[in-house]
């Protein structure tokens, strides 16, 4: 098989057409990263002093029907809107866990969705929908109508979070695919620093959010701004559309368009695709060996991954001092692991740079467990450079994952492994709470061990050109070139 990207002959690895889509999937997916961050803003835990007769005055005393809460960062938030305080507390602890649940399901629907419908379809939809569901959240009068819109705001999360970056991956040529790993990271950090000043001015909950969603109703107007993946339009048996897709973006790259038809014919013969309409399903992740195989490594992979990232998190203890600086600074934090993200990305094989980041995320918290207490500055060193190991891990197994699998079932295979990522964030807070420290630590290590070890048995993808069809994944090899 030609290990020459025969999409990237055409269109080139990354033009100025193919830069102005990043920039739109980038600016639009701001509200489903601000739904990442927001937490700490819009259901805090809150301080409040009681002005019940019995226990005037009183310190967050429990129960109490007329709590004062302190409004020196926050005035209104959903915690104080509804009283989540006292027994109610454990509501705050719903409406936060209905966002994952929500991720789970939309990683299931959008994964589908753009598998059978089309990538456009899919990123439009979930790019909308999130800018409609935030916006609703912050309108509702009723706690219970909150904690749906917050399951509702999950799926498109879910949905955005996957099909925009298989969406953009797909645009682009093989050469460039190293570099996407941290680009697509941009909108992520820049609204991890822009929500705190947001929220510094907006201080009321409803506020925020109608801040974070409505300015991105414009995402409507995407559909007649973004082109459909050639690489699904051709695996799906839309040739003609493909061909005028094609044609479009290498012209907006000042590139020839001679020889796209030529080219087409030449992907389909490799593909045997015969111009016929081809659908994948979640089915077909189990129907074939390979496919098979990779769909269970990978998502026990991701499983491994987010219980040991969450769990980290538990263990790095909120700062002191003022909240919008704290956040800024925590955005910061993440700035070292998009860089070394890119390094690993361009100069590392796939396999290398993800075991690596595991290794290291195992071996600082095996670190981290001998480190007395006394010695509050060094635990955290070692537990930030345990997340870092993690996020890195992370970032490089989103591009590691969709080189693995064919177009045909790429973002259902994406979808599958999502939902395992969401058993291990789950789970995560229970290995925390065992109550035995180095019991704990030492499940979080072995975690990310036994995530690297799997990872040796996937297939290298760096610099191979991306499958279109279940039966090119079955005929190639460990894809090195």
């Amino acid at each position: 098989m030609s290990t020459e990207d025969a999409i990237e002959t055409v269109i080139g690895r990354f033009g100025k057409y193919q830069t102005w889509i990043l920039f739109l999937i980038s600016l639009g997916r701001f509200p489903t990263e601000y739904q990442l961050v927001n937490v700490v803003f819009i259901l805090p835990n809150a301080e409040f002093v009681c002005m019940d007769e019995e226990a005037y005055n009183m310190t967050n005393y429990c129960p109490c029907k007329n709590p004062q809460y302190d409004q020196t960062y926050i005035v209104k938030s959903v915690t104080t809107n509804w009283d989540l305080i006292c027994e109610k507390r454990q509501l705050a602890s719903l409406a936060q866990s209905m966002l994952h649940v929500g991720i789970l399901g939309g990683s299931i629907f959008y994964g589908h969705l753009s598998d059978r419908y089309g990538r456009k379809l899919a990123c439009l939809l979930a790019l909308f929908c999130e800018v409609l569901f935030v916006a609703l959240s912050a309108a509702v009068p009723k706690f219970w109508m909150f904690v749906v819109f917050r399951f509702l705001i999950g799926t498109a999360v879910g949905g955005s979070m996957l099909c925009c970056y298989v969406y953009v991956v797909e645009l682009s040529g093989k050469s460039f695919r190293p570099y996407l790993t941290a680009l697509m990271e941009i909108s992520y950090l820049v609204s991890y620093f822009t929500l705190p000043i947001i929220a510094y001015f907006l201080r009321d909950w409803r506020h925020l959010q109608m801040a974070t969603s409505l300015p991105w109703s414009f995402v409507l107007f995407y559909y007649f701004l973004i082109p459909e993946s050639p690489r699904w339009l051709l695996t799906t048996g839309k040739k003609e559309k493909a061909i005028e897709v094609l044609t479009y973006i290498a012209k907006k790259n000042k590139r020839s368009t001679e020889n796209i038809r030529t080219v087409v014919d030449k992907i389909q013969e490799e593909a045997n695709s015969n111009n016929k309409e081809q659908f994948g399903s979640y089915l077909d992740l189990f129907k074939t060996p390979k496919i098979r195989t990779y769909t269970l490594l990978t998502a026990f992979v991701w499983t491994c991954c987010a219980f040991t990232f969450f769990g980290i998190n538990q263990y790095i203890g909120t700062l002191q001092g003022n909240l919008y600086l704290n956040v800024l600074l925590s955005a910061t934090s993440l700035l070292p692991g998009v860089v070394l993200v890119l390094f690993a990305s361009l100069y590392l094989r796939r396999k290398i740079g993800v075991v690596t980041s595991f290794v290291v995320a195992s071996l600082s918290l095996l670190v981290f467990m001998f480190i007395p207490k006394y010695m509050d500055s060094v635990e955290l060193v070692f537990a930030v450079i345990g997340q870092l190991g993690v996020y890195t891990a992370f970032t490089q197994i989103y591009l590691f994952t969709s080189e693995i699998f064919p177009t045909i079932v790429r973002n259902s295979a994406m979808g599958f492994v999502s939902v395992f990522a969401r058993f291990g964030s789950f789970t995560a807070p229970f290995a925390v709470n065992i109550g035995i420290e180095w019991v704990s630590i030492t499940i979080f290590s072995v975690s990310a061990f036994i995530a690297a070890c799997l990872c040796y048995f996937l297939p290298e993808t760096k610099d191979s050109v991306l499958l279109n069809t279940i039966e090119q994944t079955e005929k190639s090899g460990d894809r090195k070139v």
